[in-house]
């Protein structure tokens, strides 16, 4: 009379799949980690598909300068350093992991605020995201779109401005190329 217990309950059939997808997902994560090229070259892709929708669509403007917005906020974390040095100076908060000011100081490599795969999966997570809601009516609020390109690139020029002034103040370059490279045996 009694039926046995079924050895497992909906929820956790649901918790192992969903934990099995997560780690299928994050292998395929980690395989694509040193392709660096590739995997922007495949946001770049998915980017144009994205502007070539809306531009087809001829809608769904709010969700492109969301989008960008947040595209934005990563880029600037992406330039600027773990540790900023203007609140180190600003705070006195010397703890050994500021940038060096002076020659005489040891060299710290530069440590981003957001690093380049986070970056990268974040932008790309974004742009699908802002994809899919295209295809929804819900997000499709009529706005005159060149108020907002307009006001998108007044945001991007003085936000620039002021994050390449901070970036000549404290002596810091976001990026390797230009910088001297020293090989191992000459010792120069």
């Amino acid at each position: 009379m009694d039926a046995p217990e079924p050895d497992t309950t909906p929820f956790a059939a649901v918790s192992a799949q969903t934990s099995r997808l997560g780690r299928l997902y994050q292998s395929y994560l980690d395989k694509s980690t040193p392709y660096t090229a590739y995997r922007w070259i495949g946001t770049a892709v998915l980017l144009a598909l994205f502007f070539l929708r809306i531009v087809v669509a001829q809608g769904w403007y709010i969700v492109c300068y969301s989008l960008g917005i947040y595209l934005l906020n990563l880029f600037l974390a992406f330039l600027q350093p773990k540790i900023d040095p203007s609140l180190t100076q600003d705070e006195g908060l010397e703890d050994g992991e500021s940038l060096p000011t002076k020659k005489d100081e040891e060299f710290r490599p530069f440590i981003r605020r957001l690093p380049e795969f986070k970056f990268w999966h974040s932008a790309t997570r974004a742009i699908a995201i802002s994809f899919v809601c295209t295809w929804f009516g819900i997000f499709d609020v009529p706005v005159f779109w060149p108020v907002l390109v307009v006001y998108f690139c007044i945001l991007f020029g003085l936000t620039m401005r002021r994050q390449i002034q901070h970036m000549i103040k404290y002596r810091y370059v976001p990026f390797s190329f230009g910088k001297a490279r020293y090989n191992s045996r000459s010792g120069h």
